[in-house]
């Protein structure tokens, strides 16, 4: 196969990839499970600082997207989400900045731990995020919403992998949400997580713009038909996608150890 035919085709499975990313990622989180490896794959010769600022700009713009059309579609609970988005955005700063002091590989043997805790206790939990309950009330809603920015911002710059899953599982068993408003108000976060990160890339000149544009369109798109069917199938079915996609991240962060 020559050069110009794989490269072709490289990028196209790239594009597929973004597409099903942004499907995943609008409806429960873990969309970089699926785009970063398709993009490290797709296009290995390339600076890796490159790759991830271009990825970020992909999942980014599909998060924003799906943000719009949930609150287009669903309440949201500004006084649960607001102090979270500050807080977030702050401290996804002062992860990226950790990056460069810690090494993150050792925090995932925790992150592997939570995310089988997660999975048991939803799936024991058939109640669990089917409908909205009672909650935190204020003062200590804003006090948590606070703190919760600012871990999972935290965790998102320094890190990053399935920030908003947690977003979601803390959203419906500490504020009383949905599955559907706890993801309407995971993406609202996410996306000040993101800010911070895909401003420092573009500034630095690490977005590939003729690979980013496409596949951030892809994902977009991808993210379009997520909201689409989230709002369409409801809590039940975002439970049972939740589900599978937080058990992808059990075996992939397994691998990772084990590997």
């Amino acid at each position: 196969m020559s050069t110009e035919i794989y490269t072709e085709l490289s990028f196209w499975l790239l594009m597929l990839a973004g597409f099903v990313a942004g499907f995943v990622d609008s409806i429960v989180g873990g969309g970089g499970l699926i785009q970063l490896p398709a993009f490290l794959l797709a296009f290995p010769g390339l600076p890796p600082a490159a790759i991830l600022g271009s990825n970020k700009l992909a999942g980014f713009s599909g998060t924003t997207l799906a943000a719009v059309r949930y609150v287009r579609n669903t309440p949201v609970r500004w006084n649960a989400v607001l102090p979270a988005i500050i807080t977030a955005l702050i401290f996804a700063v002062v992860g990226a900045e950790l990056v460069k002091l810690f090494d993150k590989e050792l925090i995932k043997p925790v992150i592997l731990f939570l995310l089988i805790a997660v999975a048991i206790y939803t799936y024991f939990r058939k109640d669990f995020g089917m409908k909205s309950t009672g909650g935190l009330l204020q003062p200590a809603l804003t006090m948590w919403s606070l703190i919760i920015g600012a871990v999972l911002g935290l965790y998102d710059g320094f890190f990053g992998p399935g920030t908003g899953s947690f977003l979601i599982v803390i959203y419906v068993s500490l504020f009383g949400f949905d599955f559907l408003n706890a993801s309407v108000s995971a993406k609202l976060v996410n996306v000040a997580t993101n800010v911070a990160a895909l401003a420092s890339f573009i500034w630095s000149g690490n977005v590939i713009w003729e690979i980013g544009i496409p596949l951030a369109i892809f994902n977009m798109t991808g993210s379009w038909l997520g909201v689409r069917t989230a709002l369409k199938r409801g809590v039940k079915f975002i439970r049972i996608f939740f589900l599978c996609v937080v058990t992808a991240l059990i075996l992939k962060f397994a691998y990772d150890l084990l590997f």
